[in-house]
């Protein structure tokens, strides 16, 4: 279809439509079409950029902003959306750039002086935020958030009289705001109020039940009056609506230690583990709980880990001698208790200093071990609401593992997708179609299809009637393909590479038998993984790991895919998926490359390079790479770069 033929006016309605309903990955899709066929126009840019920003690819939404402005330099909401898109990459003085740009042509947009005020904080030009507030009241009096961000903004300046009178202003305003009562209730956390901001987080929670940072906020309240069975009870409440919050598991593994309840709070400290396998506090956390528990050995592991990464931790030498005594490793524990004698005749003499602060909390990022037993308490605010659905919504929140892209095979069967990337396109396999060589239509996939029982019925019977007619001579080498796919599809791979076999050896010129061996290949070395790491048949021939020299066969066979079909786009494809098993990442990249040369559309192949450049340290293509497949239609690629982006270490 030539894209001058679309009707441009009814894709974009479609497309804004599909945006509106946060379908953000479809409408991507849409406008992809409108500036095909028409890339003078701004708009279509512009709601592009729009998409990409609610699936967290700021790097992409800025680029298509830019792009608008370009063609439009008068539309406000591009700078806004460019604004935005640059304050989530931490170029605050661009973002601050492009809303004085905006606030020229729309002087009263209370979401623009919002945004800009956020900024000179975020800037730390707190009288610059301040006279913006200011101004954002003038044009909209009763707007509770600029009280809100002015009190924030007296907190800073240290003028608590100010923030509180802001604050209770705001109150007056509209007492039916959550996020006013949490504001205040932090001021009186800040001031040691712990009744007063309990009270405050008793409203908050009961005008919004689903915020889980409000409950961990009233647990620290609780905990400061010493009322520990209910800051548990808040951590329960918190982790029900955020599962995965770490301050959540690790406090109340801390209180649940400090009334006993020692196999719980392992199971927390546990959770903090997976979540951050290097966290010492937590590892040595759970070294104390395990020795109150009875493994001694469990816990001189916990602590001699601990004591690896931070060798003057003197804390861990005493707790851990006393384990080695309990298991009677007596000579090990005095090496350890002369460790704590030296060093404390060391502090003595001034040699050291406890750098240990008398306060009962730490903040997050604190790493200083002798702070192990502390609560843990925010280093920023964070807002735990996430959508959850695949296709409508925040896409790029659901929970996807980081893996490549996979491998395309021939098949003819390909599962359904709600978001229609490309459509795998050779012009043999189309000729082969044409001449009905097969039973069905062969397609060119990575997202195969399951056979259900009467398909799986129907490969075992094409087995059985073309086993009857084959032999070895030339008129029939396509229904020795034809079977060998049989067996493909029934998961019988020696049987299938029989065929190919004798097919490379009748017809060598037949490409699709050396890229569908390849294919079998791959999937009985990933299979014998699989067989090894979960020692599914100890006793096989075949339970040895498997190593890259293990891939050269696949690589043979694609090497002569290439040779026979230098664009087939496929072929190269898959021997850069294989180079990067290999973990020839080099090699991997040219591959990928002249993929996407052939196709400038390979979704798919943008993925992979991605990823390959990230490995590399090449983050920023690496990431332009991610931003490109996303746009194209693989949505997983926004859950990789938001991931990827939120890594503030």
């Amino acid at each position: 279809m030539l894209f001058s033929q679309i009707n441009t006016d009814r894709v974009m309605t479609i497309g804004r439509n599909a945006l509106y309903f946060e379908d953000y990955v479809l409408s991507i899709q849409y406008f992809n079409q409108v500036i095909n066929a028409k890339p003078y126009l701004a708009d279509p840019y512009f709601y592009r950029g729009l998409a990409k920003i609610n699936l967290d690819d700021y790097q992409g939404a800025e680029a298509d902003c830019s792009e608008s402005i370009e063609r439009n330099p008068y539309v406000v909401s591009a700078y806004q959306v460019r604004g935005l898109s640059r304050i989530k990459m931490n170029n605050i003085k661009g973002a601050i750039s492009d809303y004085e740009k905006a606030l020229v042509y729309d002087p009263e947009n209370v979401g623009i002086w919002h945004n800009l005020s956020l900024c000179r904080i975020e800037d730390k030009d707190y009288e610059g935020a301040k006279k913006d507030l200011n101004k954002l009241l003038e044009i909209s009096p009763k707007y509770t958030k600029a009280y809100l961000m002015r009190g924030e903004v007296s907190l800073k300046q240290k003028d608590t009289i100010s923030a509180e009178k802001d604050y209770g202003t705001a109150l007056m305003i509209d007492k039916f705001d959550p996020d006013i009562w949490s504001s205040r209730a932090m001021l009186k956390l800040q001031q040691q109020k712990y009744k007063e901001a309990e009270a405050d987080l008793d409203n908050a929670i009961h005008l919004s039940t689903k915020n889980s940072g409000v409950y961990i906020n009233r647990a620290l309240a609780r905990y400061h009056q010493r009322n520990l069975r209910g800051a548990m009870s808040d951590y329960d409440y918190a982790l029900d609506i955020e599962p995965n919050n770490f301050i959540g598991h690790y406090n109340r593994g801390l209180l649940r230690a400090q009334v006993g309840d020692d196999n719980r709070a392992i199971e927390d400290f546990n959770f903090v583990i997976k979540m951050e396998p290097d966290n010492m506090m937590a590892i040595f956390n759970r070294g104390l709980l395990l020795f109150q528990t009875g493994d001694y050995k469990g816990a001189i592991k916990d602590y001699t880990r601990v004591i690896k990464e931070y060798p003057n931790f003197l804390v861990g030498y005493k707790y851990r001698a006393e384990a080695k005594r309990k298991i009677g490793d007596l000579r090990g524990a005095e090496q350890d208790d002369f460790k704590v004698l030296k060093a404390e005749l060391d502090k003595i003499n001034g040699v050291k200093k406890n750098t240990a602060s008398n306060k009962n909390t730490r903040k997050k990022s604190d790493k200083d071990m002798d702070n192990y037993g502390k609560i843990v308490v925010a280093d920023n605010d964070e807002d735990g609401n996430r959508y959850k659905s695949d296709y409508r919504g925040r896409v790029q929140d659901k929970n996807i593992t980081i893996t490549p892209q996979p491998m395309f095979a021939l098949t003819y069967y390909e599962k359904n997708s709600d978001v229609k990337r490309q459509i795998n396109f050779y012009k043999y396999i189309e000729e082969l179609n044409a001449k009905k060589e097969f039973s069905q239509r062969l397609i060119i996939t990575n997202e195969e299809a399951p056979l259900s029982e009467s398909q799986v019925k129907k490969h075992f019977a094409s087995i059985n009637d073309l086993s009857t007619v084959i032999d070895d001579n030339q008129g029939v080498y396509h229904k020795r393909f034809a079977r060998a796919m049989d067996f493909y599809l029934v998961q019988d791979f020696v049987s299938s590479i029989g065929d190919l076999d004798k097919m490379i050896a009748s017809q060598p010129t037949f490409f699709p038998s050396y890229f569908m061996r390849a294919l079998i290949h791959y999937k009985q070395l990933e299979y014998r993984k699989m067989e090894k790491q979960y020692d599914l048949n100890p006793n096989s021939e075949e339970d040895k790991p498997v190593k890259a020299v293990d891939y050269d066969i696949i690589k043979q066979d694609l090497d002569k895919v290439i040779e026979l079909v230098p664009d087939f786009v496929y072929g190269y494809y898959n021997r850069a998926n294989i180079y990067s098993l290999m973990k020839d990442y080099r090699a991997a990249l040219v591959d990928y490359d002249k993929a996407i040369h052939l196709d400038p559309n390979f979704a798919d192949a943008y993925f992979n390079r991605g990823l390959v450049n990230i490995y590399l340290g090449n983050n920023r293509q690496g990431i332009l790479d991610l931003s490109k497949a996303g746009e194209l239609g693989l949505f997983s690629a926004y859950n990789i770069i938001k991931r990827f982006t939120d890594r503030k270490e």
